[in-house]
């Protein structure tokens, strides 16, 4: 095939594994490393008042766009009542209704979001706000006040900053004081201070949330400044004039309605309780993926029965051992026995671990390879002389386990984990490469198959690497473009340099 056609298969392959990746961490939020956790936030509303007898109906404002925030889930908890969630014009309303209720009432809302700077909040550009109508005296303060604020600003982010700045003065203007004079919290000064923008022609509106920070029994909701500047939402502090929102600040609604309406209830209080948790990353991406309705979820590893996903952890590293194996024999110059051979020994270095792998591997090809030369005495023909060696590596296995259990040696009951076949014709490929070339041959290849079998267990080993490749199985593509590629080297090889130095200093 034309050197060109690989390099289009490899560049093929490397684009659909990479962009699956990439979409899948980026856009889904898979973790790309392993016990990853992300911070989950619970906030939960419950609405206590008094009802009839009759029927009540509650509204109940409730999140809707949260810049920095996505929801994980939501839910209510009312004993006879119907819910459901509507749009009003403050965002999100929950809608509780009951045809019958008596006595004291409690309803129960909860959200649990977590951070997502990739979360796009904005809104629709809204118009130009109508002028306000307002009575004298207070038209002409504002009036005045807008005229003195918009000659010492120059856009609107400076225009907001300069009117929240006069607004907070110690000592405000006769102007100011008017406005303020039937404030009475900070509600009621975010809405002064849209009514002034409104004059201005500048869109603003309150906004409620919560400042996140770990376990609070009673949070208190916080009004703060949201002002378009014609391109998108700014967000001020009403009290200092800072621009942006505090860390961590959760939206609750927006508007200046009133953040519930219970209709036949009386004696209405809302209490918040935040509480602060964390959930395993991938676990949250399941879920989004889930509400995205991608198929993402569908054809994901941690879908399957666990016992399943145990065997899938280990096999999808083969291919790494694989690759491994390219390397080391196409590159540089390891000579070994078979091909696969070495990357199935670093298997079971994983449950013998590697010290006593190597041990126990070396013993039972050295006394495989001794048996099989006395065998050379029987001349016996091919597939009896290998099944032979099969039954000797299997008797030599059992002696081993049974000797190191009585000297109280556990490791040595791993070996049973090798495989036997493998080592058979390991056995019966040494002893011919020792005949035909030489016993430094056979050593060394016997020695290169170990080494990469080692090379291999070091890679296959690695946890991170293993989740990686577990949560992103599209990435084989990318190790099977590499292994393409390796395929049509042929260059030196690094032990050659060695081999030719010679020849290259003259």
């Amino acid at each position: 095939m034309n050197q060109r056609y690989v390099y289009i298969l490899a560049a093929l392959l490397t684009v659909i594994g990479s962009s699956v990746f990439f979409y899948k961490w980026q856009v889904l939020g898979f973790p790309v490393t392993e016990d990853q956790e992300t911070a989950v936030w619970t906030v939960e509303s419950a609405v206590h008042f008094d009802s009839g007898p009759g029927s009540i109906k509650v509204q109940l404002h409730v999140p809707s766009l949260t810049p920095g925030f996505r929801m994980l889930n939501e839910n209510s908890v009312s004993r006879g009542y119907g819910f459901s969630l509507n749009y009003g014009s403050g965002g999100r309303e929950a809608q509780w209704a009951i045809r019958r209720a008596d006595g004291e009432q409690t309803i129960y809302y909860r959200i649990s979001v977590y951070e997502d700077g990739s979360v796009d909040e904005s809104d629709t550009t809204p118009p130009f706000p109508p002028k306000p109508v307002i009575n004298e005296p207070l038209n002409t303060a504002v009036e005045i006040l807008v005229d003195d604020v918009r000659e010492h600003s120059a856009d609107t982010t400076s225009f907001t900053t300069e009117l929240l700045r006069r607004m907070n003065e110690a000592s405000p203007d006769s102007n100011v004081e008017l406005l303020l004079s039937g404030v009475s919290s900070s509600a009621d000064f975010v809405d002064v201070v849209t009514m002034v923008l409104a004059s201005a022609r500048i869109p603003a509106r309150m906004v409620h949330g919560f400042p996140l920070a770990g376990r609070q029994r009673s949070a208190s909701l916080v009004s703060w400044l949201e002002v378009h500047d014609g391109d998108q939402w700014l967000y001020f502090n009403p009290a200092t004039g800072e621009q942006n929102l505090p860390e961590r600040f959760l939206i609750w609604w927006r508007g200046n309605e009133q953040l519930v309406n219970v209709a036949g209830g009386s004696n209405v209080q809302v209490d918040f309780a935040i509480q602060e948790n964390h959930l395993d990353a991938v676990t949250i991406a399941e879920t989004q993926a889930a509400q995205r309705g991608t198929a993402a979820v569908d054809f994901s590893l941690y879908s399957l029965p666990i016992q399943t996903q145990a065997v899938y952890s280990v096999l999808l590293m083969i291919p790494i051992g694989a690759l491994i194996m390219v390397i080391m024999r196409n590159m540089v110059g390891i000579d070994a026995f078979g091909t696969f051979m070495p990357v199935l020994i670093a298997l079971a270095f994983r449950e013998t671990k590697l010290f006593w792998g190597v041990i126990l591997f070396t013993l039972l090809v050295t006394l495989g390879l001794t048996i099989r030369f006395l065998l050379d005495r029987l001349r016996l023909l091919l597939v009896p002389r290998l099944s032979a060696v099969l039954i000797v590596v299997v008797i030599l296995m059992l002696f081993i386990s049974l000797t190191s259990h009585r000297m109280g040696m556990d490791s040595g009951l791993s070996i049973a984990l090798f495989p036997m076949v493998i080592i058979a014709m390991t056995i019966e490929r040494m002893s011919v490469v020792w005949e035909e070339r030489g016993p430094a041959d056979a050593i060394r290849a016997g020695l290169g198959s170990l080494v990469v079998a080692v090379a291999a267990y070091i890679f296959m080993g690695m946890q991170w690497l293993e989740h990686l490749i577990f949560t992103f199985p599209e990435l084989l593509l990318v190790i099977l473009a590499l292994v393409v590629l390796s395929g049509r080297y042929t260059g030196y090889r690094l032990t050659e340099l060695r081999r030719f130095k010679e020849l290259s200093s003259r």
